[in-house]
């Protein structure tokens, strides 16, 4: 944590060279590749969750 405050915030070229660092190292065509498997960790995550918070509630609102 105190190195983030030390480095402070990353300007707008700092994230353009993440960028081309990133596009170079894997390439044009597995970007969207990664982009989508992230996007459905993401969409698991959030199913998970709400599954998780339905049943605690049900079990919360029926106590046996």
């Amino acid at each position: 944590m105190n190195s983030f405050i030390i480095l402070g915030m990353p300007s707008w070229t700092n994230i353009l060279i993440i960028l081309v660092v990133v596009l170079l190292l894997f390439g044009g065509k597995k970007i969207p590749e990664l982009m989508k498997g992230l996007g459905s960790g993401i969409k698991e995550f959030k199913d998970a969750t709400k599954e998780e918070n339905t049943k605690n509630n049900s079990q919360n609102n029926n106590p046996e």
